[in-house]
């Protein structure tokens, strides 16, 4: 059932309609990152520059080229940092586009089935950001276990895993149940939607390919749901 749901999440991606969805995620994820870098720099000119030249007041005139240089290498290092921030970034935005793929993926696969719901557009926000949020957080108790030797790699699949597994699956359920009855849903079946986490913890562990991960994860959990729901149709918390 978990190898069926990621095949089919798997071929879902390059369907066009997800395609479509990718690029605007990538497209605003782009512009965030350019205006984040764009005010930190000018920030950075506005009030560190002069604080930098009055700590060397001493500084003769030929040496100017000094200040014209540490701002581009500042530049430079300020782009680097954002870059390490793309996946983060991009997780808050296609958190606020989920819905539009498991929409593709009820339509095209399961048009018997009443449709989902959508989140409302505030909830959406506050779901990017509890993902971002359990990402970061998981990321963290990962970093701790780091400086545990033969821990560290089993840390981050074992948190990960549980964390993103739980996320996406009570997403999925969500649109067809209410938040409590997701839950309950996603207890029952717990180690499945465990062993499914691990599965997106891998895909998470991919670099640049990483960037899908809430595309893959939202759609792997839809169809893990779905087939869950028909297996356990009689289900009632």
């Amino acid at each position: 059932m978990i190898i069926e749901a990621a095949r089919l999440a798997l071929n879902n991606l390059f369907a066009p309609e997800t395609r479509k969805v990718f690029w605007k995620v990538i497209g605003l994820t782009v512009l965030v990152l350019v205006g984040l870098w764009v005010a930190v720099r000018e920030s950075f000119i506005a009030y560190v520059m002069p604080w930098i030249d009055g700590f060397l007041p001493g500084m003769p005139d030929w040496a100017g080229w000094l200040g014209f240089v540490f701002g581009i290498f500042a530049s430079i290092g300020l782009a680097l940092a954002l870059a390490l921030l793309l996946s983060s970034v991009t997780a808050i935005i296609a958190g606020l586009f989920l819905d539009d793929v498991a929409e593709v993926i009820e339509k095209q696969h399961y048009p018997e089935d009443a449709p989902g719901v959508a989140m409302p557009l505030g909830d959406a926000i506050l779901s990017s950001l509890k993902f971002f949020g359990v990402v970061v957080l998981g990321n963290i108790v990962a970093l701790i276990l780091l400086f545990v030797p033969g821990v560290n790699l089993i840390a981050f699949f074992l948190v990960n895993g549980y964390l993103l597994g739980r996320e996406f699956f009570e997403f999925a359920a969500m649109r067809f149940r209410s938040p409590q009855e997701a839950r309950l849903f996603r207890a029952k079946n717990s180690s499945t939607v465990f062993i499914g986490g691990l599965v997106i913890a891998g895909f998470l562990a991919i670099p640049i390919v990483n960037l899908l991960t809430p595309l893959f994860a939202a759609s792997m959990m839809v169809y893990l749901h779905k087939m869950l729901s028909r297996r356990d149709a009689g289900f009632r918390p």
